[in-house]
């Protein structure tokens, strides 16, 4: 029954704002482009690329700070090992506010200070995508958080919900899709465990290693001297 209500919320919104989408189709242009979900939460063969069979399932990455040691987690809805036993408001929670059904904060490491500025419809087609997908039983090492509380880095201007009315502003639906695709993630550097939003928004700097060698995040604001894409 949540899964209709969030579609029936989605749709209304997709048909006020002229697109010809589905709740379904936006939330699969939301998970699987804009906010990238499964480079993180699937799996990852021997040479680095993703294990589609078992998409969302739960990622192979092992992030571990002074405050915690975190795994991407099963987002399937698979009752026992992944959201299936979630309703649809705590999945909001999680997302937006890095809140698990049991009122634990999540890790950082998810980005839910990119989220919340989330316009409510489209964190309805968001969940409605997750739950519409496969179940798949794959366990994930659970979380080990050394502290009971863990700082959240939040853009500025992001810190609440979007209007609706608002995305019609390209340079505000701009934004908008700049900060739940956590561009400024990578691209922002850290300066003692956060990231630099007030000095250092899009400059870039950002180191990353992997199978494929070292990447180096660049500088993207439109200063003369940027790096570009």
């Amino acid at each position: 029954m949540h899964l209709a209500r969030l579609c029936v919320a989605a749709l209304a919104f997709a048909a006020a704002n002229g697109w010809a989408e589905t709740p379904l189709e936006r939330g699969k242009y939301l998970v699987e482009g804009i906010l990238t979900c499964g480079n993180c939460h699937t799996p990852r063969g021997p040479g680095g690329a993703l294990d589609t069979t078992k998409r969302h399932a739960g990622g192979p990455q092992v992030w571990e700070t002074a405050q915690y040691k975190v795994r991407p987690s099963n987002i399937t809805p698979d009752k026992e090992t992944g959201i299936g036993d979630w309703t649809a408001e705590q999945i909001k929670a999680a997302i937006r506010d890095g809140r698990r059904p049991s009122g634990e904060q999540l890790s950082p490491q998810m980005p839910y200070g990119f989220y919340k500025i989330f316009a409510p419809a489209d964190l309805d087609a968001v969940v409605a995508y997750l739950l519409a997908q496969p179940a798949i039983a794959r366990k994930v090492e659970p979380p080990v958080y050394k502290v009971k509380r863990m700082t959240v880095d939040i853009p500025p201007g992001a810190e609440k919900p979007l209007r609706e009315a608002e995305l019609t502003d390209p340079v505000k639906r701009g934004f908008y899709l700049v900060t739940i695709g956590h561009c400024m993630e990578c691209h922002t550097p850290m300066v003692e465990g956060h990231r630099d939003f007030k000095n250092s928004l899009g400059t870039g700097s950002e180191r990353f290693e992997g199978p494929w060698g070292v990447t180096v995040s660049r500088n993207i604001t439109s200063h003369t001297a940027a790096d570009g894409l």
